[in-house]
């Protein structure tokens, strides 16, 4: 039905659509430093995330602080960006895959 080069390319595309936050498209390309380095960036990524976002801690979840006294903190903006930035990385890299399954013979 499919030639090696399509099943490859399919192969990768599957692993990267379902495990790109925990570098799964690295590992099973035999890259196993950058999956690391993928789990970690993506654990700073999130965790700083939920670390910085304006609403978090009991005083919010008892309904001691209003909402509308909250303020964005302003590093926020760095986790932002780079999350933004990986995931373009993932889109580029799932169409560079989808045009190699296009192209194979």
């Amino acid at each position: 039905m499919f030639n090696k080069a399509e099943k490859k390319a399919l192969t990768r595309l599957a692993v990267l659509s379902i495990g790109w936050g925990l570098g799964l498209d690295r590992f099973y390309e035999g890259k196993t430093k950058e999956g690391f380095l993928s789990i970690i960036g993506w654990a700073i990524i999130f965790s700083s995330l939920l670390y910085l976002s304006p609403c978090h801690g009991i005083d919010y979840s008892n309904g001691v602080k209003n909402y509308s006294d909250m303020s964005i903190n302003p590093l926020s903006i760095l986790p932002l960006g780079f999350g933004v930035y990986g995931i373009v990385l993932v889109i580029k890299k799932g169409f560079k895959l989808l045009r190699a399954f296009e192209s194979a013979e």
